[in-house]
This record gives C-alpha cells, sequence and structure tokens, in this order.
C-alpha cells in the first residue's frame, strides 16, 4: 500500500494542537493529531449540507450566504451549484493555512471553488462576523469542528451554546436557514435549537453519498 505522505502542518490557536494535511497518491486527508477531521474520498455529507441548506435560493436575487469551515472545499463547490449569478457565497476560515492548501493542493478535488467569483474567503472566526451581522444572511452553514460537540477549538463551543444559536438567529433574514453538520445526532442540540425559536428538523446522510459510508446529521433550522 502506498504510504501517507504529510504534506504541510499548522498550529491551532489556543493550544489546540497540530492540523496536518496528508496525501496518498490521489487522496487527501486533514487530521488533528492522529485523528481524521476529513477525507477527499468521503464528502457526500459536505455535499448534502449544502444542497439542503441552500435549498430555494437559486431563484432568490443576490442571496447571501455564510459557510463556517473550508474544509477542502466540497462544501463551496456544491453551494455555488445551487446559487444563482448574483449570489456571494462567504467563507469564514479561522486558519490561513487552510486556505492556503486550498488554493495549492486541494482545488481540484471540487473543480476550484474559490476561483469562482461568487464567493469571498474571509480568514476570521466564523462567531466574528455572525456576532456583528443583523439580519444579513439568507443562509448560515457550519462545518465547524466534528458538530456541536467541539473536537479543534473549545472557543467553538460558543457557536452550539444556546447564546451562539441566538445570536444566528439574529443574522439570518426571516425564514433564513442555519444548517449545522455533525459526525452524531445530538438530542440536546436539537432541544436548544427549538429553544432558540428555529424550527427544526435533522436529516440523517451518508458520508460518501449514494448510502456508502457512516452516517453523518444535518441539522435545519428556520428563522420563523
Amino acid at each position: 500500500m502506498i504510504p501517507w505522505k504529510q504534506l504541510d502542518s499548522t498550529d491551532i490557536p489556543n493550544d489546540g494542537g497540530k492540523l496536518h494535511l496528508h496525501q496518498r497518491d490521489d487522496e487527501f486527508s486533514i487530521r488533528i493529531d492522529h485523528c481524521e477531521l476529513m477525507n477527499s474520498r468521503a464528502h457526500g455529507s459536505e455535499e448534502k449540507l449544502a444542497e439542503l441548506g441552500c435549498a430555494g435560493l437559486g431563484t432568490v436575487e443576490r442571496p447571501r450566504v455564510l459557510v463556517g469551515g473550508l474544509g477542502m472545499g466540497f462544501t463551496a463547490a456544491a453551494a455555488l451549484l445551487h446559487l444563482g449569478a448574483n449570489a456571494c457565497l462567504e467563507f469564514a476560515e479561522l486558519l490561513p493555512a487552510v486556505v492556503r492548501w486550498n488554493r495549492e493542493y486541494l482545488g481540484h478535488l471540487a473543480g476550484h471553488p474559490l476561483q469562482d467569483p461568487r464567493t469571498l474567503i474571509r480568514e476570521i472566526d466564523v462567531a466574528a462576523i455572525i456576532k456583528t451581522s443583523a439580519q444579513k444572511f439568507d443562509a448560515i452553514l457550519l462545518d465547524v469542528d466534528n458538530g456541536p460537540d467541539g473536537l479543534t477549538q473549545k472557543e467553538n463551543d460558543w457557536l452550539y451554546s444556546s447564546a451562539g444559536l441566538k445570536a444566528t438567529y439574529q443574522a439570518l433574514k426571516t425564514g433564513g436557514t442555519l444548517a449545522v453538520w455533525s459526525a452524531a445526532p445530538s438530542a440536546a442540540f436539537t432541544s436548544r435549537l427549538r429553544k432558540a425559536g428555529y424550527r427544526v428538523r435533522e436529516e440523517q446522510t451518508s458520508a460518501r453519498g449514494k448510502g456508502k459510508g457512516g452516517r453523518h446529521t444535518i441539522w435545519l433550522a428556520t428563522r420563523k
């Protein structure tokens, strides 16, 4: 078997450890220490997050979508497919190295979505954008850590807290959608969404798409 080769690594703020980019033949992997966060062969649920979160926005004039977490760019590519020519897809990525990896190593995997003129990349914590936005976004897609139980950044817990969900509610336009990706279900998180005022439904989807791979959870929460 072809061995993995480490291409690069970067420090995660606040003593969060190191994030590593690996390659084996045409397969890529992003890991924290020895735990794999994402793999280029398993991106079906990330694409589903974009499909469900952007549903109905293709006919909206100048829709604005915020995405927390760039990953390998598969969410970006899928969102662009569901948005019109006048859309703005704003990405918040905390780690500059992840943006650079997408430009230097990973862009071809998803068709170079960062080259699309509708895409805006901001090297910033998505929470900072949410806290300073009022009824700005038609959709907010969160693919941060492994979901409501933070893995790389304890500060990410705020996004999934009652305070964070209320702030996100205020950042959405009326009828806007918050879509959240998670590696596992969480009844407590569903409850927090409802208490924050959202209409909520859950979707189970496969990691690799077409029913293959492990099962992931996507919450779709609508601002009333």
